[in-house]
């Protein structure tokens, strides 16, 4: 069952370009029953080991500009490690937790739906200091979540910056390693990571993100990436109502 979970989010993010913490997370909290601080610690690695080839790909392109990539990490390193102590801190606080991994999912959801969907809306360039904020708020939740570094570091980007698109997405996936690097590894630390479901999420993930390269190529990648938002803004609701009842 494990590795099937790990082959379909990896087709899913293939296909979709929804980040790997925000799909894995709620499907180990929902179907597997998993204690959240290791359903979150583990997404986190997952999510790292599953964007290094494309982070790689994109880096030898040259499509990662530095410059913001420092920034992103300067603001967005120290927020995930107080996210993920937090998380261990409130993890017997599962009600709560819930809560707020569904209004992230559900954020990051929206979040894509904007940019799918908004393709006319000029950025403002931000000042640094903006940019190293906005991404201190996603390390925070990331570390506590491990959903939001794709979805709202590509957000941020977008609208702060000039990157051109490619540039959005190479510098946002090396963004999201150096979060889902600090924040997996101290969830690690804290012995909230299950080895044997990582192994098993990633041999399913390298399957599913070979099928998803080449179904890429024949398959509208628009109307499954709307489906999926929608299925995660299910998904996020649900979690939320899980949490409050």
């Amino acid at each position: 069952m494990e590795i099937l979970i790990g082959f379909l989010i990896a087709v899913a993010i293939g296909l979709s370009g929804v980040g790997g913490g925000t799909l894995t997370a709620p499907v180990l909290l929902l179907f597997l029953d998993v204690p959240v601080e290791v359903a979150v610690g583990t997404a986190l690695l997952y999510a790292f080991f599953a964007k290094i080839p494309a982070g790689l790909v994109y880096l030898r392109q040259g499509q990662v500009d530095r410059r913001t990539l420092g920034l992103l990490l300067l603001g967005g390193i120290p927020a995930a490690a107080v996210g993920s102590l937090a998380l261990g801190a409130l993890k017997s606080q599962r009600e709560l937790v819930l809560v707020v991994i569904g209004a992230t999912v559900l954020l990051c959801a929206l979040a894509n739906l904007y940019l799918t969907f908004r393709k006319d809306f000029r950025p403002k360039v931000l000042r640094p200091v903006w940019l190293v904020l906005g991404a201190a708020f996603i390390g925070l939740e990331m570390g506590f979540s491990s959903a939001g570094a794709g979805a709202l570091g590509t957000l941020l980007l977008l609208s702060g910056t000039r990157l051109g698109p490619k540039a959005v997405v190479g510098t946002d996936i090396w963004f999201g390693l150096g979060l889902g690097l600090v924040g997996g590894g101290l969830h690690a630390a804290l012995g909230q990571v299950d080895p044997t479901l990582l192994l098993k999420l990633g041999l399913g993930g390298l399957l599913g993100s070979l099928t998803g390269a080449l179904l890429a190529q024949h398959v509208a990648q628009r109307p499954f990436r709307v489906g999926l938002l929608f299925w995660l803004i299910f998904v996020g609701s649900h979690l939320v109502l899980k949490g409050v009842r």
